[in-house]
């Protein structure tokens, strides 16, 4: 066998062809990718031809299944392999995914470029490796993390899946003709530690996340106001259409933000050992506990976005909590009102804890893309992307989150403090979006332009 796949390899390979195609790969939710999806947006608006290839559980975002350059590639997520021995279950997994995946990428368009997100990277650096040469293709990788350390979070990091997890990234990761990362510790990393030369392309958010306009806003809420309570008007003003937030007066038809509304936290997540929202929960009980003691803070809508194994471990802990001041709703949103919900949020709270040290949160980057602040909780290379008491506020526990969270909404919502200095800076200080930074950094890699 080994040696027909020799054989037909030689007998097949091509010269580095299929000018103008690309092939963007995640061995993941495309939905829940979009630092892919702008790779393929970035490509697609440059004339390339984009295969998009992943699972398909959630949607793409809009532009995405609009751009007629980019082709969605399905791969079928495996489910059901919960035979034997869970060693015996893994390594079966890794096999069938080789298999699927190296039949799905030889299918494809011979493409002159295979773009390759990590992690996942097992089995799918030593696949795309294979396939590019196939194809004669150069492979691309694009670091977001280190595989064999979220393995990590569950199995500690001298299990034998994880060494031989860090060893196959260590190996195939050398293989790849380009690579891409996501800080300059992480860059820094890869070449200590790996030897992989990388460059930095970080995380930027995109052209639609922004500040969304109050219609928009009260528009949205009322959408949401169909499904999820806290939305819901706290008092019936038969003269106007209400949410919590705002009002549309029936007569002038404007839309105002109600008298006494509740601060409206956010939080997304995909529900992982990575995140450790029960920080977050204890905060918010020691922020009622200061209402209550008669402290001047508003009411709280704290939204935690997403999905994930975790959610329903956490709901059931959400759902022990009784709150007087506070409710907490955990929706899954549409790929196009999740920017406006950020954008119509007074606060952003990460609880990434980056398994490697080396990654940022990109929810915080689409977050400042909303002029949105963020209390973000501390990890060794955040401080590229969140400056204390400039942009946010930067955290280690529950009892320090709670005090910022008291300090920062204290006479809510007056345009005064810490909060509105914060918006206020994010607005000015201009930061590149992701097309410009794609352009400068990610296009001269990949040859002409057009």
């Amino acid at each position: 066998a080994v040696a027909a796949l020799l054989f037909l390899l030689l007998w097949r390979r091509r010269r580095a062809g299929g000018a103008g195609r690309v092939c963007v790969a995640v061995l993941g939710d495309l939905g829940r990718s979009p630092r892919m999806q702008y790779h393929a947006l970035a490509l697609a608006r440059h004339g390339r031809e984009v295969a998009l290839l992943g699972y398909l559980q959630n949607r793409p975002h809009r532009d995405v299944l609009r751009s007629e350059n980019i082709r969605l590639v399905p791969v079928a997520e495996l489910r059901g392999l919960r035979v034997g021995p869970k060693l015996f279950q893994y390594v079966l997994k890794v096999l069938v995914q080789s298999v699927q995946l190296l039949y799905t990428l030889l299918r494809i368009e011979q493409p002159s470029y295979i773009l390759l997100q990590n992690p996942p990277g097992l089995p799918s650096i030593a696949v795309a490796w294979v396939a590019g040469l196939f194809w004669g293709s150069k492979l691309i990788i694009d670091w977001h993390n280190y595989g064999y350390t979220i393995m990590s979070l569950s199995h500690g990091r001298n299990h034998p899946l994880v060494l031989i997890a860090k060893w196959y990234e260590k190996l195939f990761g050398r293989l790849s003709d380009s690579n891409l990362c996501v800080t300059d510790a992480m860059k820094k990393d890869l070449w200590v530690n790996f030897k992989i030369k990388a460059v930095t392309l970080y995380d930027k958010p995109a052209s639609y996340f922004k500040e969304t306009p109050l219609d928009l806003q009260h528009s949205l809420y009322m959408k949401l106001a169909k499904d999820y309570e806290p939305f819901k008007p706290r008092a019936v003003n038969p003269s106007a259409e209400g949410s919590a937030f705002t009002e549309r007066d029936g007569k002038s038809g404007n839309v105002v933000k109600t008298r006494g509304r509740p601060a409206l936290l956010i939080s997304s997540t995909s529900w992982t050992e990575d995140e450790d929202f029960s920080v977050l929960l204890r905060a918010l009980e020691d922020y009622e506990r200061f209402i209550k003691e008669g402290a001047k803070l508003p009411a709280l809508v704290c939204v935690i976005t997403g999905k994930g194994p975790l959610k329903d471990y956490y709901n059931g802990l959400i759902q022990k909590l009784h709150f007087k001041h506070i409710q907490i709703c955990t929706p899954w949103l549409e790929a196009e009102d999740y920017p406006l919900l950020l954008g119509s949020a007074d606060l952003g709270v990460c609880l990434h804890k980056s398994s490697s040290g080396l990654d940022l949160p990109m929810k915080v980057v689409d977050m400042f893309g909303c002029c949105l602040p963020v209390c973000a909780i501390h990890f060794e290379c955040l401080h590229e992307l969140v400056k204390h008491n400039e942009n946010g506020l930067i955290f280690r526990d529950s009892k320090e989150l709670a005090e910022q969270l008291k300090m920062l909404f204290l006479e809510f919502p007056t345009l005064e403090g810490k909060l509105h200095s914060f918006r206020e800076n994010l607005r000015v200080s201009r930061q590149l979006r992701w097309d410009e930074s794609w352009d400068q950094i990610v296009l001269p890699l990949l040859g002409n332009k057009e």
